[in-house]
């Protein structure tokens, strides 16, 4: 039996799939697999019932495909919806563990760039000592400031890149523009990562997401903020066992190739929270979604 699908709805048009994801649902259907409707702006004020109040009664295991959703959030979904005969394939615990940097970092360490976090709360103000102590056990250098979940790499001056940690003034300047910026929705916590050299290229992108279900790579796409439809080709004879450690049932990893020649784990994710790159296919994600 194909596996039902839940998109965010269209805010607009309720009835509809959010314009983000038409094509994508389209190709569900299309394969045999139902497709139902959440309020994705209900389940972030905290309304999961209303959330799901237009989902069938009984899908059973259900993919969920849209937009990202806090932790306790996801976790509120997944109640609401058993409450409809519905369970999310990926379990709240699985969701964090791979949305969150703290829930897969462990098992990446080896192949990722070194890192240190803690919690925050976006109304808090990190002082210099609190960041200094905090990126001590960081080798010494470069790092990039991120959030549990995102980093703001479109402001890598001011709110990204730290050319230099023992620089606490500027640490700490860079830290709090990221904070601000964030505003309510800083995830989780502060992040700091050691800057590793990634070179760009100039015909293909030097970021590739693969997606993963079950442990197995079945996609590879460009990185979704790549200007170039393809990709480099990932060794993935380190990143493999890693994945499958994680024990998460659909997951994507972007990899990059640092300068040295190594592949290198960039970010983990979701799968259900993952964007595709606008040049791909659509139908084969839509395949890895419903089953054979």
């Amino acid at each position: 039996m194909p596996m039902p699908v839940l998109y965010c709805r269209d805010s607009l048009n309720p009835r509809r799939v959010d314009e983000h994801f038409p094509l994508e649902a389209r190709e569900v259907r299309a394969r045999g697999g139902a497709v139902g409707l959440i309020d994705h702006d209900a389940l972030l004020q905290g309304d999961a019932r209303q959330a799901v109040a237009h989902v069938p009664d009984g899908l059973g295991n259900v993919w969920y495909r849209g937009w990202m959703i806090p932790g306790d959030r996801y976790a509120a979904l997944d109640e609401a919806l058993r409450r409809r005969g519905a369970e999310l394939i990926v379990t709240p615990e699985q969701y964090r563990t791979a949305h969150e940097l703290p829930g897969w970092y462990a098992t990446f360490a080896e192949v990722t760039p070194a890192s240190v976090w803690r919690p925050a709360r976006p109304d808090e103000v990190l002082t210099a000592e609190d960041l200094a102590a905090l990126s001590e056990p960081l080798p010494p250098g470069a790092a990039i400031v991120k959030d549990y979940v995102k980093s703001r790499k479109h402001e890598w001056e001011q709110a990204c890149f730290i050319p230099d940690l023992a620089d606490t003034v500027q640490l700490t300047r860079v830290v709090q523009r990221f904070v601000e910026l964030q505003e309510e929705f800083l995830t989780g916590g502060i992040v700091l990562r050691a800057f590793e050299a990634f070179p760009r290229l100039e015909s293909v992108a030097a970021e590739v997401r693969v997606w993963w279900l079950d442990g197995e790579p079945r996609l590879f796409t460009p990185h979704p903020d790549s200007p170039f439809e393809r990709g480099l080709e990932p060794d993935l004879d380190s990143i493999g066992p890693a994945v499958r450690r994680l024990g998460c049932r659909f997951i994507t990893t972007d990899l990059a190739l640092r300068s040295d020649g190594v592949w290198r784990v960039v970010e983990v994710g979701d799968g259900q929270v993952s964007d595709l790159h606008q040049s791909s296919s659509q139908g084969e994600l839509a395949a890895l979604l419903v089953g054979p």
